[in-house]
Formats: structure tokens, sequence, C-alpha cells
């Protein structure tokens, strides 16, 4: 069974049976392509047409559902065709990166600028999500390099590597009696009403152990996936507010005043993935590399192809 004999019965079918028409078409004998549609039926142990003589009559039955899955396949081949079309152009096309709000707000935005001055030619796509819908969008590809904190590592689909650590800040008025307190402990701010991250997003997990460690409730006055927005509410009075460190980092914050919860919350670590067994273009590595200088091209690779399972930051 080959796509010889696939395109033979297509182009009979099509040319209303004429196996003279369907060789001209193809570009071969009229022989070849009786012969070749002969050995499918033999080796499918069916009739795809009904003969009279060497002429074929009508398609038979069997040959209805035979024809139907050969379009399947002659379209899918097509597809093959243009996705080769597409990825054998490694300077140019789109990149389709999904990620929560907090990487695309103040993580990528270096990284992107940087890949667009290297391929001027490539356009980026940006899938914002939960880390859950960013390991579904990688798997779904919708996109091909994925980017969050939570979550990633437990699919079994998805190759993922460690990018960078980070660790969690307690974002308070300047008048607030926390921001003067000299030694911060879990139980100060488990006294204040809280505002952090839905439990899906931004390390929240890591949130709630740590309080849980110590038993611990603190009041949750409100949840957001966006730092910006429990930015916003912790100057509106609403209570204390616990962000990611590229919130405050690289966005300074003169409103303000912000504190380093490493040691009591642990650090987190921000980690890539990309689907197992996908094609990825130059450009796709080059933009892996310009997210940490811990990741490289050849580190990936190896990655997918089951080489390196993971490495310590």
């Amino acid at each position: 069974m080959n796509l010889h004999q696939f395109r033979f019965v297509q182009e009979a079918s099509r040319r209303n049976l004429n196996l003279t028409e369907a060789a001209k078409a193809l570009h071969t004998s009229q022989p070849g392509v009786s012969k070749a549609i002969i050995e499918l039926e033999q080796e499918l142990g069916i009739d795809i047409f009904a003969r009279h003589g060497k002429r074929l009559k009508r398609i038979t039955e069997p040959g209805l559902h035979v024809l139907k899955s050969i379009e399947v396949i002659m379209r899918e081949i097509g597809n093959l065709k243009r996705i080769g079309e597409e990825y054998s152009s490694q300077h140019n096309g789109t990149l389709s990166i999904a990620t929560t709000h907090t990487q695309a707000r103040y993580v990528l935005p270096v990284p992107v600028s940087k890949l667009r001055e290297q391929y001027p030619q490539v356009n980026i796509s940006l899938h914002q999500g939960s880390p859950d819908q960013v390991a579904r969008m990688l798997l779904d590809d919708t996109a091909e390099i994925g980017m969050a904190t939570e979550s990633l590592a437990n699919y079994e689909d998805l190759v993922t590597l460690p990018c960078y650590e980070w660790q969690h800040m307690l974002v308070v008025a300047p008048d607030h009696p926390l921001a003067r307190k000299k030694h911060l402990h879990l139980e100060d701010i488990a006294k204040e009403p809280l505002i952090t991250y839905h439990p899906s997003f931004t390390g929240r997990t890591r949130i709630d152990a740590a309080f849980a460690s110590k038993k611990l409730h603190p009041r949750i006055a409100l949840e957001a996936i966006d730092s910006d927005v429990i930015k916003t509410y912790v100057r509106l009075g609403l209570g204390v507010g616990i962000v990611a460190e590229m919130a405050v980092k690289d966005d300074p914050i003169a409103d303000l005043v912000a504190r380093p919860l490493g040691d009591m919350l642990g650090k987190n670590v921000a980690r890539v993935a990309f689907k197992r067994g996908a094609y990825l273009r130059n450009f796709v590595y080059q933009f892996a590399e310009l997210l940490s200088d811990r990741l490289t091209a050849s580190l990936v690779m190896k990655a997918m192809t089951g080489h390196v399972n993971d490495y310590e930051l």
C-alpha cells in the first residue's frame, strides 16, 4: 500500500472512472494506473471499482469507504507539505508563546525585543493564561514554547527545563507598621488582610504551604492573577500584598515598600516548556537562550531528544 496507489484511485474517481484521463493528469501510463489500483484491491481484499471487462463501471460500496479514507490521507499529506514549507524557513514565520501574565508583563519584554532585533522577519504571537492553560496550549500546538512557574513539570508530554529562580515580596504602604519592622515573621503577615495571587498562579501553592506549615490561617482579602492589580489594591488600603519578585524588581514602586520573603516562603522556579517530540525552528532555540543564561540551544536539543531530564539552578 502506497501513496501512488491512493493518488491513482482518487484521480480515477475524479475523472469519471476514465483511466486514460487519470493517467494523463498524473503524467503516467494507463496500464500503470490500472495495475496499481488492482494491486491495492488485492491487498485490501475488496473491489474498489466494479468492472465491465477492463473498463471501470462504478465505485463499489466498500470502495466508497476506501475513497473517504484516501481523501483524509491525501488531505493530511497536503497539510504536511504546508508545514514543511512553513517550518523549513528558519528566519521568518511566527513564534507562538504561551505564558502567564506575570511572565508576559515583567520577564518576556526584553527577550522578545532582542529576538525581534535578531530575526526582524519573525512575528510574535503571545497567548496568556493559567499555568494549566499554558500546558494545554503547548499540547494542542497553539504555542511552541511555554513559560510559567506552576504545573508545567506535571505533564508527561511536555519537556520542561528550569529557567530562573525567584522569590515572593511583601508590598505594603510606606506608613504601614510592617514597612518599618526590622525582622518580619509569617505570624506578622498572617494578622493582616492579605492580597495575593489566585491559587493556580505565580507560586501561590508555595505561599499556602508556608502558612500551613506553621498552622497559620491568613485572611485572603483579595485574589488576583495580575501583580499590578495586587499592588493597586494595596495602595487603596485593602491589605498587604504578596507579589512575585519580578513585579517589583524591574518595575520600581516609589509609593510602596517591598520586603523579600524568600527566607519564609522559599524560592520558586520558573520553567520553560516544549511539547515532547515537536520540531523547533532555529529562532525558538535562540529565544530559549534569551530567556536565561542557563539555557543553551544544545541543552534544549538534548532535552527534546530525551537526554536531559532536568538540571539544578
